[in-house]
């Protein structure tokens, strides 16, 4: 038998395969959602036949472009129940009318979402993604720092973005990292990530990292944030008892986003 045609996408389909490249091939459904004005629903709809068509590959909460590096999205859709629950734990220490940094990250993004129902933020961020969810919504304040674009995440770094950190008070930092371990610490992969974590939490009256159980016990190559200067971490299991003890010993307070029964 002759091999059928691929059908024609519609106007709407097109619509979506153009947000998932301006998203750099990967995007969570919320975030194609707003763009194109629709519901959740409809966008999974649509992925749906696309995905038959094999334009694109369906995965946990977004959609990915057949052929695209996956990257910084599969960072996303990996345990994304336990980032949900530490975004929403986050979210309860943020009331509204802060000013507030969050950072490039797959778990920041989670924070950012949780963020919406609050008002009149002043949000601070080098993430693309964070300021999209933020901007033009609810009487909120939204900073994109200056400087390099870089990455698959879409963030901003370099010595444009620290400089414009340090014209900021900052309420709370929200950061995140790649790794922790009881003798490095929190740690990255990318250089200007870890200065500017550093930077955002020397301005802040507080600083909160939520890193999520997988991240226990790697080490990324870069020290970023030190325990010292860090308040709060969130994460969705309790941590070793060696991440533990070095934990209290540099008296962060240690917040596990347990699921509900």
């Amino acid at each position: 038998m002759p091999k059928s045609k691929p059908v024609k996408a519609t106007h709407r389909e097109h619509e979506l395969l153009e947000v998932l490249r301006r998203y750099g091939g990967s995007a969570r459904n919320a975030e194609i959602a707003r763009a194109l004005e629709v519901s959740e629903e409809t966008v999974r709809r649509l992925a749906k036949q696309l995905e038959r068509d094999g334009r694109v590959e369906r995965m946990h909460g977004g959609t990915l472009l057949v052929g695209a590096e996956p990257g910084f999205y599969q960072r996303i859709a990996q345990n994304a129940d336990g980032k949900g629950r530490i975004a929403a734990l986050i979210a309860d220490e943020v009331q509204d009318g802060m000013c507030l940094f969050l950072d490039v990250g797959s778990t920041t993004s989670f924070v950012a979402e949780a963020l919406r129902p609050r008002h009149r933020l002043i949000a601070v961020t080098n993430s693309i993604r964070a300021a999209e969810v933020l901007a033009n919504h609810n009487d909120n304040r939204v900073f994109l720092t200056g400087g390099e674009l870089g990455g698959e995440e879409r963030g901003a770094y370099g010595p444009m973005a620290e400089a414009a950190l340090r014209g900021f008070a900052f309420d709370l930092a929200i950061l995140s990292a790649n790794g922790l371990t009881e003798k490095s610490g929190f740690t990255v992969f990318n250089p200007a990530e870890a200065s500017i974590a550093r930077t955002a939490a020397s301005r802040a009256r507080k600083c909160v990292v939520g890193v999520d159980h997988e991240k226990f016990g790697r080490q990324a190559p870069i020290a970023t944030v030190a325990l010292e200067d860090v308040d709060v971490m969130v994460t969705d299991r309790p941590p070793p008892e060696a991440i533990a003890r070095a934990m209290a010993l540099a008296e962060v307070v240690t917040l596990v986003a347990r699921k509900k029964d």
